[in-house]
């Protein structure tokens, strides 16, 4: 320890005194008996009084000034600047009993600790800026989407810090919470029944609707208080011809945008920009596989394509629900199901209890993955592996990001053991009490948990 000159002349004289109290014991010795009772208590009263001084100021000293004092700080960090300062930059944990179980190092991206809960906080916000910077919305419009929970749920959060409303439309089979949720962050919810994407009535269709209605009843609006009779004019690039529709939630909005999140680049670059440069800061550089599920596709295109410049060698996987067609065109080059191909497709596109995975069609932002090949996953996986992360690692995970954990093993089995492989948890599974963590819903699948350990998991 470096001390002050003070604290050095203090243990000095300490040193001093101690000496000459030492020589006073011995010379009290040398007195008869009563003069040696008084000289050995002057003696022991002088070493408690030099020993307290010496403590006292070797652990309080006076100048507070030197360099070599630190004063006392929580962090050295400025704070944020609101919600949306907070959204990023999210924790990389080591999943201690995946990389025990494997040999790898399997890394979690702890995107469920972003303000809105998931990592759909990043492209809500990326989103909303470039919207706003183009002109395409304004503050005081209403921004619509079709979702089936968390990016509703991250636009309903941020969009009041750019002073925007939120309007989502939501399949009706989604977990009762989202919905929940998303009207106590006040924004308006309308569930609709699952429909191919195909149909007008898919929920993203009628998202797309809304803002286009929304955009109608601003400049009908705007016409009867300043325009005259004839004279056209665009609000967020809509033209008015007068056909409109009566949407209250919609009336007092100035204009819509719909956040197209499937086809919109900006869920892209959200990850391109944001998560995988952070994923590559976090591991130092030092990751051999990346792995993730896809539902727009936007998080395993950025953070792939990032990686793979960085490093042409990182390895970049898909994991695929039951349902999906992403698997069989990433293996094969052909985007079909094993359940279209035996021609016994349910009514919901996606077969699966996973939600917001899963897709049958590519949309931009997957056109954008660099991906090295894919593995399928289940229901059963997905739901087993989620009970063995809350058991071993206490980890209280969403479908997505058990999905992806099932993946992350998967990869690892497949690599051997001395890899890095980072994933994504998504979120937490505090939106899916209703279905995937429902002991009545799952018993009606037969999808109740009874693993011990990983013996649920299926070749690739």
């Amino acid at each position: 320890m470096v001390t002050t000159n003070k604290q050095s002349e203090v243990e000095t004289s300490a040193a001093l005194v101690l000496r000459s109290a030492a020589f006073q014991f011995i010379i009290s010795s040398m007195a008869p008996v009563t003069d040696r009772a008084a000289g050995a208590t002057i003696a022991a009263i002088s070493v408690s009084v030099v020993l307290f001084s010496y403590l006292f100021i070797k652990h309080h000293p006076k100048d507070r000034s030197t360099k070599n004092t630190k004063p006392f700080s929580l962090s050295k960090r400025s704070p944020k600047n609101g919600v949306v300062g907070a959204i990023g930059n999210t924790p990389l944990i080591r999943i201690n009993s995946l990389s025990e179980a494997t040999g790898c190092e399997i890394l979690g991206k702890c995107e469920f600790l972003n303000p809105g809960g998931s990592v759909k906080d990043r492209v809500a916000v990326k989103v909303i800026e470039e919207a706003l910077e183009s002109g395409e919305l304004v503050e005081g419009g209403v921004v619509t989407e079709g979702s089936a929970g968390s990016t509703a749920i991250s636009l309903a959060t941020v969009a009041p810090a750019y002073g925007c409303k939120c309007h989502v439309v939501i399949p009706d089979d989604a977990a009762i919470e989202k919905s929940q949720i998303l009207e106590a962050l006040g924004a308006h919810v309308e569930r609709v029944r699952p429909v191919s994407i195909t149909h007008r009535d898919h929920y993203v269709n009628i998202a797309r609707r809304r803002a286009a209605q929304a955009n109608e009843l601003a400049l009908k609006r705007k016409t009867e208080e300043q325009l005259c009779v004839g004279d056209l004019e665009q609000i967020n690039g809509h033209i008015y011809d007068g056909e409109t529709q009566d949407y209250s939630f919609l009336s007092n909005c100035k204009g819509g945008f719909f956040a197209d999140q499937f086809e919109n680049l900006a869920n892209y670059r959200a990850h391109y920009e944001g998560t995988g440069p952070e994923i590559w800061e976090q591991t130092g550089g030092c990751i051999d596989a990346f792995i993730a599920a896809a539902g727009t596709g936007g998080t395993v295109a950025g953070v792939s394509r990032f990686l793979k410049e960085k490093n042409p060698n990182v390895k970049c996987f898909l994991i695929d629900p039951p349902g999906s067609g992403l698997f069989n065109k990433v293996t094969r080059g052909v985007m079909y199901t094993k359940e279209e191909a035996e021609g016994r497709r349910l009514k919901n596109p996606f077969d699966t209890i996973t939600e917001g995975i899963g897709i049958n069609r590519l949309t931009q932002n997957f056109l954008m993955a660099e991906l090295d090949g894919a593995f399928r996953g289940t229901d059963r996986e997905a739901v087993e592996m989620s009970r063995y992360l809350l058991r071993n690692d206490g980890l209280f995970l969403g479908s997505s990001s058990a999905m992806n954990c099932v993946g992350a093993v998967k990869l690892a089995q497949s690599i051997g053991p001395g890899k890095t492989i980072v994933t994504i948890l998504c979120d937490s599974g505090m939106r899916h009490l209703s279905k995937f963590f429902s002991s009545e819903y799952l018993s009606r699948y037969n999808l109740t948990p009874k693993a011990a350990g990983l013996e649920f998991l299926e070749s690739r």
